[in-house]
């Protein structure tokens, strides 16, 4: 099981850039599959990026293609996704997720419950 910490969420005005990170430990974090989702109130978890443990692979949900892009650092055992040109509908809270012993799935990856492992989440609020 790794340890995931989401960071960088706030307060952002529509137009603007906001990096989101997440911090990873307790096991060999290049071995992870690693995942951004999102939440808003009332509706279940969305995913928004995927990438594989090399970074050599990722994926998109289509809202957020041209506009994130999910990068990481096995390194520093963090992933980041960044947000460009953020949009009110942005607004929610977005959590890290990860799975290991799996090789990369542009399907499964889209899944929330193909990742055992997630991290508290970080609120992003975009105003309009």
């Amino acid at each position: 099981q790794v340890h995931l910490i989401e960071s960088g969420g706030g307060l952002v005005q529509a137009g603007g850039s906001q990096r989101l990170s997440c911090a990873a430990s307790g096991r060999t974090f290049s071995g992870y599959t690693m995942g951004w989702f999102r939440q808003t109130p009332g509706k279940e978890r969305v995913f928004v990026a995927a990438i594989s443990w090399s970074g050599g692979s990722t994926t998109y949900a289509d809202s957020v293609k041209g506009r994130f892009t999910i990068s990481r650092d096995n390194g520093k055992n963090t992933v980041y996704l960044q947000m460009n040109s953020l949009k009110p509908e942005d607004t929610a809270v977005y959590y890290c997720a990860a799975v290991s012993g799996k090789r990369f799935d542009y399907t499964w990856c889209l899944t929330s419950g193909w990742y055992p492992d997630w991290g508290q989440g970080t609120p992003v609020t975009v105003s309009s």
